[in-house]
Order: C-alpha cells, then structure tokens, then sequence
C-alpha cells in the first residue's frame, strides 16, 4: 500500500473535493483520480461519492481514515527520526506580523540559523489576514500572526505569546497628560495597525457611539514608522505594551491609564495540516520556548 495514496485519501477526505486537493498536492485532477482509484481497488471498496453537495466519503472511507491517519503520523515520525543527524537543505517561507518582527525576529532567526545552519530563510512582513491568504496558498510554510478567534481549518495552529496593549503618547502632544476619557480623544489623532486588523476593528468599535465626534485613526503597517509617530507628537498611539516599555522607561512615552482598558493581543504559530516535513514544527517549537522563557521580555533587544 503507497503512503502517497492514502495521504492523497486523507487530503481530499479533509477538502471535500479532488480539485481542491489537487490543488493543495500540486497534482493534476486526474493524477488525484488515479491515486483514490488504486487505493479503492486494493482496498476492493469504494471510498468516496460524488454528487450535488460535493465529495463525501463513503462509511467505508469514514472507517478508513483513522488508520490512515495512523499510518501517515507514524511515517513523518519514522522519517524525522531516521533524518534527525542528517541537515536539512533548502528554504522555508516564514511569515511574520510586525510586532512579532520588532520584538523577536532578530534572535529567532539567529537561533533557527544555529539550529539549522544550511536553511535560507525567507522572511515577509505583513498582516494577518494577508499572511493567512498565503498560507492556505502555499505561498508560506509557517506563519507567526494574531490568534484567530475561530480554529483556521486545514491549519496546525499553536499558542505563541499575549500581550496587553496600552495607549502611549509624547510628552511633546499637547493636552494627552490631561485625558480624562474617550471624550477627550477628539481634539488627537490615534495611531495603530491596518484597517481589518485586531486593533483596528477594536478602536472602531469603542469609537462607534462618538459618531461624528470620534477621532481620526491614522492607520501603519510598520512598527518603527508607529513609534517614529507617537514620539514625534502626531498622536496618540494604541500599540501593544512591550513595543513601548522601553521608551516609556526613557520618558520617551507616557501611558494614559484614564482610557478604557483594552483586551490582550494573542498570537499563534500556524502551519498547513497537509505538510509533512518536520521542520515547520521545529521552527515553530524553537519560537514558542524562546518567547515563553521567564523574563523574556527584559532581555528584548534595544
């Protein structure tokens, strides 16, 4: 019995469809086809149906898939063993949220480098949503981003790190020490992520019941342009809390404790169910027990 058939089984099972599998396995339909028809004639069952509301599996596929979920677990498992003194090659597409970026990208690439010295990582900095839509492309291999509220199917998605998010301004802005509420937010711009990120729709939402009178958000995807911002004395800023304690310890920034206190920001390591390689959960275990060390924050880089 070929592994790639039933891995090719447990792929469309989990899509529901042959073209989409076949999209996922870089296969032509046919090729998916002929790989489902082998496995049906040496099993001698049928183990899919295909009609008005799609592909569904037969009760003899439904009987079929924990065995091969089994068999294809217990495959990735014998190859990461048996290549575990064997370095890996090639380059892994990872996907980073710039807070993320700011915070942690330069000793997470350091120790991912040390762990895997002939891996060429590629790094894109982008949103969420942006990161997720080339995720399910196959355009990235692992992604670190905002935890969805909603489990993302046909994703491997593990908790990273929450961190509170806080409102800063410059001691340079006129009037932000003198803040009593969301009513007096009128007269300042605030500052944050992009339009349909978690801050953004989070600030549209409390400034909803001002109507007309709510304040302008001036919207930036970078880190370091936000902070330029704030300091400079363009605005308040709505940012999470360790982007900021280090110019807060500089009186750089001032928190404004007299605005609504707002929900932590969480974020996740993901990677797609159907990839078999180790690494994507190395790097990701790598990730999780650096940004989880006791004290980590205080050793964030200047």
């Amino acid at each position: 019995m070929r592994l790639r058939n039933l891995y090719t089984f447990l792929t469309v099972a989990r899509l529901g469809s042959f073209h989409a599998a076949a999209s996922r396995l870089h296969a032509s339909q046919p090729a998916i086809s002929a790989r489902i028809n082998a496995l049906e004639d040496e099993l001698n069952v049928q183990l899919f149906v295909r009609d008005k509301r799609g592909t569904q599996l037969t009760p003899r596929g439904v009987q079929l898939m924990p065995y091969a979920e089994k068999l294809v677990a217990i495959s990735r498992e014998m190859k990461a063993q048996l290549s575990e003194d064997a370095p890996e090659r090639g380059t892994v597409r990872i996907g980073i949220v710039d807070t993320l970026t700011h915070l942690w990208l330069s000793r997470l690439l350091t120790s991912w480098h040390d762990e895997h010295p002939l891996i060429a990582f590629e790094l894109i900095s982008d949103t969420t949503a942006s990161l997720v839509t080339q995720l399910k492309a196959s355009d990235l291999d692992l992604v670190l981003m905002v935890a969805d509220e909603q489990p993302l199917p046909s994703f491997v998605s593990e908790p990273l790190c929450s961190y509170p998010q806080c409102w800063v301004a410059s001691p340079q802005l006129a009037g932000a020490a003198n803040l009593g509420g969301l009513d007096d937010l009128r007269e300042h711009a605030i500052l944050s992520f992009p339009r349909g990120t978690r801050p953004w729709r989070y600030l549209t939402s409390l400034f909803e019941p001002l109507g007309e009178s709510a304040p302008v958000i001036h919207t930036c995807s970078s880190v370091a342009s936000l902070l330029t911002l704030v300091k400079q004395g363009v605005g308040i800023a709505f940012l999470p809390e360790p982007l900021v304690n280090q110019d807060i310890l500089a009186k750089q920034l001032f928190t404004i404790d007299t605005l609504p206190k707002a929900p932590a920001l969480n974020f996740c390591c993901a990677w797609r169910l159907d990839d078999d390689r180790i690494l994507p959960r190395l790097l990701a275990e790598t990730a999780r027990k650096m940004i989880a060390a006791p004290n980590s924050i205080d050793k964030l880089p200047v």
